[in-house]
């Protein structure tokens, strides 16, 4: 077990006044902090989801059809998840990372399919320079599958954990209706392309880092899944690609980000992009962020909508098993482009 804790990010490197050598990235490979956009007037957008299932549904499906169209990316306030529930997943995720490493590595893994694992950087055996994060990843739906595998310390993780994944799966299941909708398709359409549903979180953690400029937290890349809906803490670290520039995405207290994953991209044939994103590190605070990733079930094939392919529009995407994707997702590591060239048509 002994060697096992010293591979854990937190513990690596805690008390470090430098940041070690393994996780230098190269030069043209670092934040450039100096040319991120930090300005809140050019953040992703925020829409108010109040009267979504009401008065305002044309509306809201409208901003989230320009959202998705021209960023990909946007927060949302109103959403109905309580903010209880939000505080409690935030702070019980902090006490598993404060646990002692022996305590957390009955959990460790590098197994991806594994459905509960801690683990750090992203997949250490594909990557050149791992990543300044450690991360608690679990399956939660359909929830009665996986509850039991999940950690029992601290011991408010399950019921807390449990009820958090149960309102964003609700709050995932609504945008993904207005999403459909805005794409002129049945507001049901891509939620019958998803099979079965798969849904994953992440717990993130990311220690203070003494030399943030020389390392991610997570290098640029766009997620596999359907649907990101991110939870951040008050210290901010994300940031979006948008027109070559990146944008830092401050935290707003209690909303989620949702972002556009590949399987999104591929659904409507290219009309909504999935685009690159990263984590960044600073050396004052820890951080922590909580993404849910709302996915097809590895068996459910994917394919643009018949609706969305023309002769001005023909598909962009060949058929393709999200399992066939994810694999690949998963061996090429976290590069700064997405697997789904692979599967491109021409």
């Amino acid at each position: 077990m002994a060697a096992l804790k010293s591979s854990l990010t937190a513990d690596l490197v805690s008390g470090a006044t430098h940041v070690p050598s393994q996780f230098i990235r190269p030069e043209h490979d670092r934040p450039n902090f100096d040319q991120v956009i930090q300005s809140s007037d050019h953040s992703i957008p925020l829409i108010d989801l109040h009267g979504f299932d009401g008065s305002r549904r044309t509306e809201i499906i409208k901003q989230i059809g320009l959202a998705c169209q021209d960023y990909g990316f946007f927060q949302v306030k109103n959403h109905g998840v309580k903010e209880a529930v939000i505080d409690n997943v935030m702070a019980v995720a902090k006490e598993f990372f404060h646990l002692p490493a022996s305590e957390r590595m009955k959990v460790y893994s590098e197994d991806p399919y594994k459905t509960v694992r801690l683990s750090t950087s992203f997949n250490v055996k594909a990557e050149d320079v791992p990543s300044w994060r450690d991360y608690l990843r679990l399956h939660c739906h359909p929830l009665e599958d996986y509850i039991h595998e999940w950690p029992s310390n601290p011991p408010s993780f399950r019921e807390d954990v449990a009820e958090y994944c149960k309102k964003v799966r609700g709050l995932a299941v609504r945008l993904l209706e207005g999403v459909s909708e805005s794409l002129g398709l049945d507001r049901d359409y891509i939620s019958k392309a998803l099979g079965k549903h798969g849904q994953h979180m992440a717990m993130n953690y990311y220690p203070p880092c003494p030399e943030p400029e020389l390392t991610y937290g997570l290098p640029g890349h766009a997620d596999p899944n359907v649907v990101t809906l991110l939870l951040q803490d008050d210290v901010g670290g994300l940031q979006v690609l948008k027109d070559g520039k990146w944008l830092a995405v401050k935290p707003i207290p209690h909303t989620f980000i949702v972002n556009l994953g590949d399987q999104m991209q591929a659904l409507s044939n290219d009309r909504y992009k999935s685009i690159l994103h990263r984590a960044v590190v600073n050396s004052d605070k820890e951080r922590i962020s909580i993404p849910t990733f709302y996915c097809p079930s590895y068996d459910a094939v994917i394919e643009p909508a018949p609706k969305l392919v023309d002769d001005d529009h023909p598909a962009q995407y060949r058929s393709f098993s999200y399992g066939e994707f994810y694999g690949n997702f998963w061996d090429k590591g976290l590069k700064n482009e997405t697997c789904l060239g692979m599967f491109k048509t021409n």
